[in-house]
């Protein structure tokens, strides 16, 4: 009996210590939701792992919006305020990278 308690607490606190999984982020989601053939589960979880280590999570968010309407990203890239600019240079660097590492 204390040979089963002690099986049952080591699984118990394995179950607890294993890694949650992961769930998409908000351009992944927006990657996979935007009904274009490339956009594989593989290359949409990718171009996540890049944009957070590129991108701040609310850029994350504003960006993930551009997939379904790709002209907000045009009124930021044509913006004459200084943070728009430089959200769109953060982008442009974000997509380079994410173009080099995911294919």
């Amino acid at each position: 009996m204390k040979y089963l308690l002690t099986v049952a607490l080591c699984a118990g606190a394995l179950g607890w210590a294993a890694p949650a999984p992961t769930e998409a982020g908000v351009i992944e989601r927006a990657c996979r939701q935007s009904n274009r053939s490339a956009a594989s589960p593989q290359l949409c979880s990718c171009i996540q792992r890049v944009a957070n280590s590129s991108l701040s999570a609310s850029e994350r968010r504003k960006v993930a919006r551009w997939f379904g309407d790709p002209h907000q990203a045009q009124e930021i890239r044509q913006s004459s305020r200084s943070s728009d600019s430089k959200l769109w240079e953060r982008y442009r660097a974000f997509g380079d990278r994410a173009n080099q590492v995911c294919g």
